[in-house]
């Protein structure tokens, strides 16, 4: 096996940084713009996402509130664990505090649950 010099040594360091810096301000390129920004209504009782350039969240599910932050893997936001308030509503469909991915098609932000299935849209304000 063949030792690198110093030069080689600086190339494969260049290298290795190049990579780690790719890796970490992946989820906060051009893939994560198409997500930032409000979804959904903000009248009372209507389901509400904004979602900013380093992947945080906050929103409401109609009743409770919602806050945490994702990440972007190819064409699909990854929602991490999302704190919420605990209140009971009555007549509120509270789908979005159990949103485990989202796609956008078009205008619309499309969530899917722990499943793979749809459970919601939300609109681009």
């Amino acid at each position: 096996m063949r030792r690198l010099g110093r030069s080689g040594l600086l190339i494969v360091a260049t290298l290795v940084a190049g990579i780690a810096l790719l890796a970490l301000t992946g989820c906060s390129g051009p893939a994560l713009k198409s997500f930032t920004g409000s979804w959904g209504q903000s009248a009372q009782g209507q389901p509400n996402l904004t979602i900013t350039d380093d992947g945080s969240f906050q929103g409401t599910d109609g009743c409770n509130r919602l806050t945490g932050k994702g990440s972007v893997s190819g064409d699909s936001f990854n929602f991490g664990p999302i704190a919420s308030t605990m209140m009971a509503c009555s007549d509120v469909d509270t789908w979005l505090s159990q949103a485990h991915t989202a796609k956008v098609d078009g205008t619309v932000l499309v969530v899917y649950g722990n499943s793979g299935d749809k459970i919601g849209t939300l609109a681009k304000q």
